[in-house]
């Protein structure tokens, strides 16, 4: 089992459920990524470029979109955090998690995964 896999299993109740959703979802709608160990937690990559990451910090699961300065959907759900470029999800239980949205910004964020990291 890889490190970022280990991330995951190792997490308390309900953030290893989240992990485990998102994972499944991510995975499904974007068939081409690659999931990583980087910077101490699970990060997607797509042909060697960063594409998202999974971060538990503090009470929440966050799912990061390292191109997310390009994302104009669900801008409604999107957390900016004071950050220029990340946008995030977050999610505190597996019942927070609206599919629909999750699926529209993970196709959104391939959309533009050759896009400058600025934008």
């Amino acid at each position: 089992m890889n490190p970022a896999e280990n991330y995951i299993l190792d997490k308390p109740e309900p953030f290893r459920g989240i992990l485990l959703h998102l994972q499944s979802v991510i995975e499904r709608t974007i068939p081409d990524v690659d999931l990583k160990f980087k910077y101490r937690i699970p990060f997607y990559y797509i042909n060697g470029t960063p594409f998202c990451y999974l971060n538990q910090s503090k009470n929440y699961i966050d799912l990061g979109f390292w191109k997310g300065a390009h994302l104009t959907l669900h801008q409604e759900h999107v957390i900016t955090a004071g950050r220029t470029v990340i946008r995030s999800l977050r999610y505190t239980s597996l019942e927070a998690i609206n599919n629909s949205v999750l699926i529209d910004l993970l196709k959104e964020a391939y959309s533009v995964k050759d896009e400058k990291f600025y934008k």
